[in-house]
């Protein structure tokens, strides 16, 4: 069983701005039909990984570093599960943080 994230561990994830408030980048897995935020553990791993996510025209788009215990409750908050990936997009662990 993988190590549990710390509390107070950073954790980078995608922030979008459509010119009003900002918002974390959530996705759909269509295989699992599950809603979920993707994670890094780094800053260059979330940068790598940015490329190849989906995005809305005309919004903006960056990296920043989230205390996951905040990440973990808004994820919980949205009814999304918490996916930690690496810098190639690829699924390390998964996390429900409604359990």
């Amino acid at each position: 069983m993988p190590n549990p994230i710390e509390q107070d561990q950073r954790m980078w994830v995608i922030i979008q701005n459509d010119g009003g408030d900002e918002q974390i980048v959530g996705l759909h897995d269509d295989q699992a039909d599950v809603s979920f935020i993707p994670a890094f553990l780094t800053k260059e791993e979330a940068l790598q990984c940015f490329i190849n996510l989906p995005r809305t025209k005309g919004c903006k788009y960056e990296a920043q570093s989230v205390i996951s215990e905040e990440l973990l409750r808004d994820c919980q908050a949205g009814g999304f599960m918490l996916y930690l990936l690496n810098g190639a997009g690829e699924v390390s662990r998964k996390i429900n943080p409604q359990s």
